[in-house]
């Protein structure tokens, strides 16, 4: 059996914290990542959920070597990509890419449509300018959009049309792995559709993995084949897509599900409401990081940390209830 594209062991990361004055002393560290396990296999969608801060878009740095561990390693395709260098590190670039938030801050205002998903192919393979012509044509009949458009700048583009340029150009260099960051969070309700759509019908024509970031749980829930749910720096849920939607276990994860607007009017689903902010990731509690908040709290949940574990097939959580 091959191993997952992407796999996630232990890995932590964390940040010191220095004074001010000088000389600078570290007197702690925020534990943005710390603990996370998780793969992603070849074709499949894994969605990470969770509250602003939680550790989303830590987790995606790590993966695209913007920043490097603490602790822990990630594997794609079998390698350490932490010891990467020279042609193996250009090679993890080309087959890892990402697709940002916002489309128009991510893509250059100066530099026509062609000229920007041209660009990753001009640093990764030896193509002549005509191939290179050739291969953004190819990639942008595959987003929805002719080939003339190559042309004309970002700025004559409505949102949507934007973000399919920024999907165009992680494609261009045959990726395997596309990070989502929550990648439609800035568009219209109605274009969110489009886009979501389109991401599925690549992912069925070109074999690519997502790991789509993101905060909408329906957005997610609709798009992902299994889903992650992140709190404080640890992932506390895991589960199949519709597995998760039908029975979320955490109290974290019930409490996401109560925020979000329900699938169907008729909807009766128990209401489960959390009091209080999250903690600082520079002093998280001790224990089950949710239980200040949490309703269901015991005792040991203060003093002993629960570790994930499979409750039914495919489906963890990490919960002293279970």
């Amino acid at each position: 059996m091959s191993p997952p594209l992407l796999e996630i062991d232990a890995v932590a990361k964390y940040f010191p914290v220095v004074t001010s004055a000088f000389p600078r002393r570290r007197i702690g560290w925020v534990k943005a990542v710390d603990g996370i396990d998780f793969a992603v296999e070849a074709g499949e969608t894994l969605g990470v959920i969770g509250e602003s801060g939680c550790g989303k878009t830590t987790t995606s740095k790590l993966i695209l070597l913007q920043e490097s561990p603490t602790a822990g390693t990630i594997r794609f395709d079998g390698r350490d990509i932490g010891g990467l260098s020279g042609p193996e590190l250009m090679r993890y670039r080309r087959e890892v890419q990402v697709v940002f938030q916002d489309p128009y801050s991510s893509l250059s205002p100066r530099m026509r449509v062609g000229e920007i998903i041209a660009e990753p192919l001009q640093i990764h393979t030896d193509m002549s300018r005509e191939q290179q012509q050739q291969r953004v044509a190819e990639v942008l009949e595959l987003v929805g959009l002719r080939p003339e458009v190559a042309r004309l700048f970002p700025h004559e583009f409505s949102g949507g049309q934007r973000q399919r340029i920024a999907i165009a150009r992680a494609l261009v260099t045959d990726t395997r792995l596309i990070v989502l960051d929550e990648p439609v969070s800035a568009l219209d309700v109605s274009i969110r559709a489009q886009i979501i759509n389109q991401l599925e019908e690549l992912q069925a024509r070109l074999g690519v993995s997502y790991l789509f970031i993101g905060h909408d749980l329906a957005t997610v829930a609709h798009i992902s084949h299994r889903i992650a749910v992140m709190y404080l720096g640890q992932i506390v849920e895991l589960a199949e897509a519709l597995e998760l939607c039908r029975e979320p276990l955490h109290p974290y994860t019930q409490a996401l599900f109560t925020a979000a607007l329900p699938a169907h009017p008729d909807d009766k689903r128990e209401k489960l409401t959390i009091s209080g902010e999250v903690p600082s990731a520079l002093a998280p509690p001790s224990g089950c990081r949710f239980h200040p908040r949490c309703p269901s709290a015991m005792p040991r949940c203060s003093l002993d940390m629960p570790v994930r574990k499979e409750v039914a097939p495919g489906h963890t959580v990490a919960c002293h209830l279970y």
